[in-house]
Order: C-alpha cells, then structure tokens, then sequence
C-alpha cells in the first residue's frame, strides 16, 4: 500500500486509540482540561473522546475523509489549550513528565499539517 494510502488510515488509527483511551482512562484527560470551560471535565473528557472516535471513522472513510481531516485538524487546533494547561500545570513535576508536558506542544503542528495534507490527497475520492 503507497504511503499516500496509508497515511489516512494512520491518522484515523491515532484519532481511535486517544479517543478509547478518553474511555479506558478518563482521569489523565479529565486533569488537563482548563478550568476555564464550563461544566464537569469529565464531561469534556468523554466529548472530546467521542469526537476523536467520530472523526477517525470520518478519516477511514473515503466518501467522508476530507470533510473529517479539515475537522481533525481544527479539532487538533483546539485541544491545543489542553496541552497548554498541562504543560502550566506540570511545571513542578518531575523534569521527564514536565519534558514530555512541553513536548506536546509543538508536536500539535504536524498533527495539524498532517490532518491538512489528508484532506487535500481525499479530493475527489468515493
């Protein structure tokens, strides 16, 4: 399989193993969501879940890929205050658990280019 077929469907992989892992383990993403939103972060925890696993059924899907990658990328976009506030918070941890905290941040980029040159290699695709 050609690395430009491939590539979808590892970003869906990535997009279904985070979201399961918002359900298996909820309490490691329910500490990174920011105070500032409103409501429960369990309950944001669980959405953003759900949202990873919907859009990685939309990256699987040819019919359906574009319209997911964009949306993966500006979902990518906006968890990106997620990993600001680990980062915030994890400042007095231990130096590879604040390393790894910091290392998240510019690891959104790619995540965001690669979602971006998903949905440009979807066009036209069915």
């Amino acid at each position: 399989m050609p690395r430009s077929e491939r590539s979808p469907l590892l970003l869906a992989g990535l997009l279904a193993t985070a979201g399961a892992a918002h359900f298996v383990a909820p309490r490691q993403f329910d500490a990174i969501i920011p105070s500032a939103l409103p409501g429960r972060p369990r309950a944001w925890t669980y959405a953003s879940g759900a949202m990873e696993l919907a859009l990685a059924a939309g990256v699987a899907l040819p019919r359906t890929r574009r319209a997911a990658a964009l949306a993966t990328a500006a979902f990518f976009v906006g968890v990106f205050p997620a990993n600001v506030q680990m980062a915030v918070d994890w400042r007095d941890k231990p130096t590879p658990l604040k390393a790894a905290a910091l290392a998240r941040l510019p690891v959104q980029v790619p995540l965001v280019l690669w979602a971006r040159g998903v949905a440009k290699g979807g066009k036209g695709q069915s």
